[in-house]
């Protein structure tokens, strides 16, 4: 057994954390034209309450034993959902910019949804490993998927927390597919899908404002299409090679949120297009090499948990890159290992242990269940 679990997927993870945390640096130093300080208080939060605690978990999730953790699956959902829920609780939920997403601790803010993204897609895993030979009976697959999936988007949405219910929602059906589920079932939840999306759009206008803003986003530039413009300038400006690190000009009172939405700006615009190629590149590594361990798991739960926390990552990467380059909606995901977020840091470090421990144990040929 490797100490490490896999070698190569560290190297990439490391990759990521490192120069995830000199991109966050350099963003975060545009907040000094708009606020004293804040760059410090945001590497408090960035390596205190994220990198450090969050290797820490990783190194646990490592090396526990497989069995402790399938154990340790059902209470971790129900807490996920538990601590979701508790931002709804007067002077415990804190509201920022209208959205209800994070627990107060007074000196910081926690946001759970990152845990329930955890604790929805190992619950799921588990749920599917043990019922894969009855999933074509909606009492066990499409039921369990409502239940497991359902209640907590349904949470996620009364936040509102659009982007983190799709990128849940997008991993479990994924997982569905590959745990064999019939087409029917596609065919329904792709209905449900619709219609919930229409009503969404029909109750939140700033959903279609979005999806309006991608269509033509030179319309309103200094409102809607303000961020994603800023973002192009920002890409545009730092041609092949980028201004250097250190020197974007756009985080300086333009972007909104260089150290959140916007920093695959920021380091667009200080290393470029190779400099962005690479980033692709390695986030691409990630999942790739997720999904090579996912496909040598000793059993079904390893494979489908290993997939989603891999797909969570990489596609949460992915469509705010997307966002960025004005190729897809703004959807206000971070990007993993570089945006700011405590929370996110610890929780994406916590999937590495996880994925890592099923490596460890991983054969050349999965074992039938």
């Amino acid at each position: 057994m490797k100490l490490s679990g896999d070698r190569l997927f560290s190297i990439i993870v490391a990759a990521l954390v490192i120069g995830g945390l000199a991109i966050f640096a350099s963003a975060s130093l545009g907040l000094l034209a708009r606020t004293d300080g804040a760059p410090w208080r945001l590497a408090f939060t960035q390596l205190g309450l994220g990198l450090l605690p969050g290797l820490i978990l990783l190194t646990i999730l490592r090396f526990i034993k497989p069995q402790l953790m399938t154990r340790g699956v059902i209470p971790f959902y129900l807490f996920s959902i538990l601590a979701t829920a508790l931002v709804f609780v007067p002077g415990v939920g804190a509201t920022i910019n209208g959205a209800t997403r994070w627990i107060d601790l007074g000196f910081t803010t926690i946001q759970p949804g990152e845990f329930l993204k955890i604790g929805v897609v190992l619950m799921f895993s588990a749920y599917l490993a043990n019922i894969h030979k009855q999933i074509a009976d909606p009492t066990k697959g499409l039921l369990g998927f409502g239940l497991i999936v359902g209640i907590p988007v349904a949470i996620l949405l009364l936040q509102p927390n659009t982007s983190t219910a799709l990128i849940i929602s997008g991993t479990c059906v994924l997982l569905y597919f590959l745990a064999g589920a019939p087409w029917r079932d596609f065919a329904i939840l792709g209905v449900t899908a619709l219609v919930g999306l229409a009503i969404l759009v029909s109750m939140r206008p700033y959903l279609m404002n979005r999806v309006m803003t991608f269509v033509n986003p030179a319309d309103n530039p200094l409102t809607s299409g303000y961020q994603i413009q800023q973002s192009l300038i920002a890409i545009g400006s730092g041609g092949v090679t980028g201004r250097g690190f250190g020197q974007s000009v756009q985080k300086f009172n333009y972007l909104p949120e260089p150290v959140g939405d916007s920093v695959f700006a920021v380091y667009g615009e200080e290393f470029g297009f190779a400099g962005t190629i690479f980033l692709v590149l390695l986030f691409a590594a990630f999942a790739a090499r997720g999904l090579m361990i996912a496909s040598e798991a000793p059993n079904i739960f390893g494979m489908l948990a290993a997939t989603g926390l891999t797909l969570l990552i990489s596609l949460s990467a992915f469509m705010n890159i997307g966002a960025m380059l004005g190729i897809m909606p703004l959807t206000g995901l971070p990007l993993p290992f570089v945006s700011h977020g405590g929370t996110a840091l610890l929780c994406a470090l916590a999937s590495v242990g996880v994925i890592l421990n099923i490596a460890a144990h991983r054969t050349k040929k999965r074992v039938k269940e």
